[in-house]
């Protein structure tokens, strides 16, 4: 069971490892990352950072897509994690009413500022193109929310975007 999808350009760090584990009770760690899967060191790296007790799993977008809709996935208790916005909608198209809580988390702000840029949290900064997907996310999972941590203040991101839009 998909208990939790997560926009993190970190992916697997220590707010996943240590407190949305627990939190949510999770078996399992899924990373659906195009780029990931592709680097063995990347790889190595994120294993090494999550806990030892939960399985982790790192592939391609498109092949997360596949393993989570073999029903021995149902059993467990997983968090996928995607780097982009747009990577998220992917997998919320796929699952449109299998995930419990859609989470963006860190965004934007590893990648090189642009003036399309904008800041809508402070752990999260879009692009147009971005901020067009988050909608589209949104769409599909009206409770698609910001947070950091289980701890912090949650957000609904269509607040945020209602906000933003009227700065327009």
């Amino acid at each position: 069971m998909i208990k939790a999808l997560r926009v993190d350009e970190r992916l697997i760090h220590g707010q996943v490892a240590m407190t949305w584990t627990k939190a949510l009770d999770l078996t399992g760690l899924i990373v659906a990352s195009d780029e990931a899967a592709s680097n063995d060191i990347q790889k190595m790296t994120l294993k090494m950072a999550a806990p030892s007790n939960i399985k982790t799993i790192i592939k391609p977008v498109d092949n997360i897509i596949n393993l989570l809709k073999d029903p021995r996935s149902n059993d467990m208790r997983l968090m996928v994690l995607v780097s982009t916005v747009k990577d998220a909608v992917k997998i919320a198209k796929a699952f449109p009413k299998e995930i419990e809580l859609v989470n963006i988390g860190n965004a934007g702000k590893m990648t090189p500022p642009s003036e399309d840029k904008k800041m809508l949290t402070k752990e999260v900064m879009l692009t147009t193109d971005e901020i067009s997907s988050l909608k589209e996310l949104i769409d599909i999972y009206p409770e698609t929310f910001f947070q950091g941590t289980p701890n912090m203040e949650k957000h609904l991101a269509k607040t945020i975007l209602s906000t933003y839009d009227k700065e327009i």
